[in-house]
């Protein structure tokens, strides 16, 4: 529970069914995050208080450091744009947290994630939530069926509108605040400084490369710029350019027109399949290749060690290493995996 509207109104509508619930809530950062700080912690306990459950806090600094910072600035440091909600998902909310729930002898975990899930013939398979302006399902594509069995998702069916709705007729003393943000640890506006902070080899200027090879102006560091961004290039040639690539080895930034950027084929490494193993060799699904894609028609090639290409049927724009390709079979996600070289 970090407070918020929507784990707040899991936690109300679950006491409401008559299940006997207790508040579970990681402190992982420090304060003036966005969703795991001290200030969490205790909009957390209010509302417990206000719903007379027990509540409990768990210490997950170290693991949200070893697990979610540490690789997070490794990934921009490499020229990567990492995805570190999905990691955290993994290793903490779904992972240490029901740990700490089995240890209380909970029988299931809740969240207040907007996503399904289903079992049918023995197999949990995970949906994406009723209302699409809010589903997370993409978030979730590493779970494994062992965690999709242990957890309850009570906002799974229902709009936004109508879980606020909600808390203010239950009368839940919720703090308004903006909706979490991916990189809840990271203050607004201050990804590079904190990335610099964390380690400042990353600190290293170079050069600003058009598609045909030309210096078009100077940069202060990889880690200031993702693939597809538009602004803050810091450069003028009279048209719009759009970051195409990260150069790593080169520390050079390329930049194109929109249509230098929009690509077919990329591959992946760390591949998940949720039912804990492949369709086949091959599978022609819907793949979303970052948060609020509306996704695409793509072949997956899949190879063996965790391996598979993608071939989209048609360009998409700003294929980014770091972030996860998440494949979809009408509602149901089956898996994903990290987008590796953009090809």
């Amino acid at each position: 529970m970090s407070g918020g509207t929507d784990s707040s109104a899991a936690a109300a509508m679950l006491v409401d069914q008559g299940y006997e619930v207790i508040g579970l809530t990681a402190h992982m950062w420090k304060d003036g995050s966005r969703c795991c700080s001290l200030e969490d912690v205790e909009r957390a306990r209010k509302v417990c208080s206000y719903l007379g459950i027990r509540h409990y806090v768990v210490n997950a600094q170290d693991m949200f450091t070893d697990k979610i910072v540490d690789p997070f600035v490794r990934e921009y440091a490499a020229g990567r744009t990492p995805s570190p909600c999905i990691y955290c998902n993994s290793f903490i909310k779904f992972g240490f947290l029901v740990d700490r729930a089995v240890q209380l002898n909970c029988g299931h975990l809740a969240t207040g994630h907007y996503a399904r899930v289903e079992e049918r013939d023995g197999k949990y398979h995970l949906l994406c939530a009723k209302d699409p302006q809010k589903d997370q399902s993409y978030f979730l594509h590493r779970l494994n069926q062992q965690q999709l069995g242990f957890i309850l998702f009570p906002l799974a069916d229902l709009p936004k509108p109508e879980v606020k709705a909600y808390s203010n007729q239950r009368g839940l003393p919720i703090i308004p605040r903006g909706e979490s943000q991916d990189l809840c640890f990271v203050e607004e506006g201050k990804l590079p400084d904190f990335v610099e902070q964390r380690d400042p080899s990353v600190i290293k200027s170079g050069e600003i490369h058009d598609q045909h090879g030309n210096v078009v102006g100077t940069h202060d560091g990889l880690h200031r710029f993702t693939v597809g961004q538009r602004g803050k290039l810091g450069i003028a040639l009279g048209e719009r350019m759009y970051v195409k690539r990260l150069d790593k080895q080169n520390n050079v930034v390329e930049v194109a027109p929109r249509p230098g950027v929009m690509k077919t084929e990329c591959t992946l490494d760390g591949i998940h399949w949720i039912a804990g193993e492949a369709p086949g060799a091959e599978l022609h699904c819907e793949v979303r290749p970052r948060y609020r894609s509306n996704g695409a028609t793509a072949t997956v090639r899949i190879s063996d060690g965790g391996n598979a290409t993608v071939v989209f049927d048609e360009p998409q724009f700003a294929l980014t290493p770091g972030q996860a390709a998440v494949f979809y079979q009408n509602d149901e996600v089956l898996g994903g995996g990290w987008i590796d070289v953009v090809l």
